[in-house]
């Protein structure tokens, strides 16, 4: 592993640690060596999540609601208290509890404080210190292709990652700017994942969809690579296909489309064409 901030001894953390991505993350983590803090706001899932990753020292579990930043100033303490220093962050609590422009406020409220503070939150809390530490180090923040090209069906989920994107781009500027830092920011986008999240009722995993694994070990590759945009592609959808979505979806503005015209029925034709074309590069 050529990531300096994943060497054997480091440490890391994970929110939304105890199921799907985070449980995979954490799990490839300590395989390379580091040190893992499991952060969660279900204490029986942290539990379950320990277990399966073999109850060694070196992984520890932290009860937390990344919508409070004292929640996360705790976990930040009680890791650096336990291990000494913290080298990755991975801002990945995630909720979906489904939206509708019109519908509940307690919807709209729990997934833009979880998806987008939480991430905004876990940045703030954790950044300083590793910034200081003048060490290596690495923040992954889970965003979402819904982010990006904002499907309809669920706006909230879609502002908010559209959220995490634009702030991790804000992020890694900042971190680039600042002279002698060490700690870069990542934008991790999952492809059609089979996690808990998605799972809506299924219990085998659909052909279309990647493995957490799956998902972890191309974020590791693309790291190796020093990609911001970790842009995952699964069983259904290539990256070519990827960069026709977004380039349609930022084509709305620049050819003055409707917006989310690839959903309008007057463009049906024009997307179809469009995506049979040459490779986007």
């Amino acid at each position: 592993m050529k990531i300096a901030a994943l060497k054997s001894g480091n440490v890391a953390v994970v929110t939304g640690g105890a199921s799907g991505i985070g449980l995979a993350a954490a799990r490839k983590f300590l395989s390379l060596g580091l040190k893992v803090c499991i952060a969660d706001r279900d204490a029986d899932r942290l539990t379950q999540a320990a277990s399966r990753l073999g109850g060694t020292e070196d992984c520890v579990t932290a009860p937390c609601d990344v919508s409070l930043p004292e929640d996360l100033t705790n976990v930040e303490r009680m890791v650096r208290e336990r291990f000494g220093h913290i080298d990755v962050v991975m801002n990945n609590a995630g909720i979906q509890p489904g939206s509708q422009i019109f519908g509940a406020w307690e919807n709209w409220d729990q997934v833009l404080a979880v998806n987008l503070l939480g991430v905004i939150h876990g940045t703030r809390v954790f950044a300083p210190n590793m910034i200081a530490q003048g060490t290596p180090g690495l923040i992954i923040n889970t965003g979402s292709k819904q982010g990006i090209t904002t499907p309809p069906g669920d706006p909230a989920y879609n502002v908010a990652k559209a959220g995490v994107k634009v702030f991790t781009e804000a992020l890694q500027h900042e971190l680039r700017s600042r002279k002698e830092c060490q700690v870069t920011a990542h934008l991790l986008i999952p492809g059609f994942v089979f996690t808990g999240l998605t799972a809506r009722g299924r219990t085998e995993k659909p052909e279309g969809a990647w493995t957490p694994e799956q998902t972890v070990e191309f974020m590791l590759e693309s790291l190796e690579r020093g990609d911001f945009y970790i842009l995952c592609p699964d069983n259904e959808a290539t990256r070519d296909l990827d960069e026709k979505r977004i380039a349609w979806a930022a084509g709305d503005i620049i050819e003055n489309r409707p917006p989310l015209s690839r959903w309008h029925p007057d463009y049906d034709e024009g997307f179809a064409a469009f995506v049979k074309q040459g490779k986007n590069r």
